[in-house]
């Protein structure tokens, strides 16, 4: 069986795995066996994840082993995908959207997957990619 990367990892759920403290972090646990093998993120994404792991007190390094020993592709974003972030956190300013969103946002864009596992339901909920398709948020509700 071949297993398409089709589902965008954002920080949210990538850090609520990792803290058992996480307030979303059995919901996310209970997501990841049916997800996992789907996943792939980007470069900001791991940055974000990776401080917010040693603000809460844990290792620093720890989203990132994780990341690596899952088999998850981290994708750096091109020159126009930079272009594309920095369009994009413009345009949605008013939230505000922060790099490791727009990351996802151009990502997706490129590879044409609307599907994402987030914690931010607010931000993907709003967030819309070219002729306004909107994402489809992992876990449901």
């Amino acid at each position: 069986m071949v297993l398409t990367r089709n589902l965008l990892l954002d920080t949210g759920p990538l850090v609520s795995v990792l803290d058992s403290r996480d307030q979303c972090h059995a919901r996310c646990l209970a997501v990841w066996p049916s997800v996992i093998h789907r996943c792939l993120t980007t470069e900001p994404v791991v940055t974000e994840a990776c401080h917010l792991a040693l603000r809460g007190g844990g290792f620093p390094h720890a989203p990132l082993d994780f990341l690596l020993s899952a088999g998850i592709p981290i994708i750096a974003l091109e020159a126009g995908g930079h272009r594309l972030a920095a369009s994009l956190m413009g345009q949605y300013a008013s939230l505000p959207m922060d790099f490791a969103d727009a990351s996802l946002v151009a990502l997706g864009e490129a590879l044409d997957i609307t599907t994402v596992f987030t914690t931010d339901r607010r931000g993907f909920g709003t967030y819309r990619l070219a002729r306004g398709k909107q994402f489809t948020l992992v876990p449901q509700g």
